[in-house]
């Protein structure tokens, strides 16, 4: 059993790495959301997989049965899938907002979207000749 549920996640994972690195906007918020749902089973498999008793303290003990699940991971991965979710919810009204308004989903075309080098209210941060990355606090600071 372990080694399926470590090939799941190790296939939850590199699905989710392909996904975020594809240029569609839409496909690479899928992979973020996948890399999470891969986190959460990496998280989840960290507490004993085969434990047959649930994470109850009988009554008149302090402690928990030694074939009892650990109760930390489930209730992390519990709090992580609430969180993903939510995360997951509001990603995909800004994605969705975004590719309507500039009405591409590509994400090569939305970078040449940004302002130009000359635009006097938001300058956008560019390479310098050696490489670096101007940011507009090293541009104050040169003035």
């Amino acid at each position: 059993m372990i080694w399926a549920v470590a090939l799941a996640i190790f296939a939850t994972l590199s699905v989710g790495t392909y996904l975020a690195a594809s240029r569609d906007v839409l496909r690479c918020m899928l992979g973020l959301a996948i890399l999470g749902s891969g986190a959460n089973l990496l998280l989840f498999a960290s507490g004993r997989l085969g434990a047959t008793m649930p994470p109850v303290v009988p009554a008149g003990t302090d402690t928990l049965a030694a074939a009892a699940a650990n109760p930390l991971p489930q209730a992390l991965t519990l709090t992580a899938i609430v969180i993903g979710f939510a995360l997951l919810c509001f990603s995909l009204v800004l994605v969705l907002r975004l590719v309507q308004r500039a009405a591409t989903d590509d994400a090569q075309a939305l970078r040449y979207a940004e302002p130009v080098p000359t635009d006097p209210v938001k300058p956008p941060l560019s390479p310098d000749a050696d490489g670096a990355v101007d940011s507009p606090r090293n541009e104050r600071a040169a003035s």
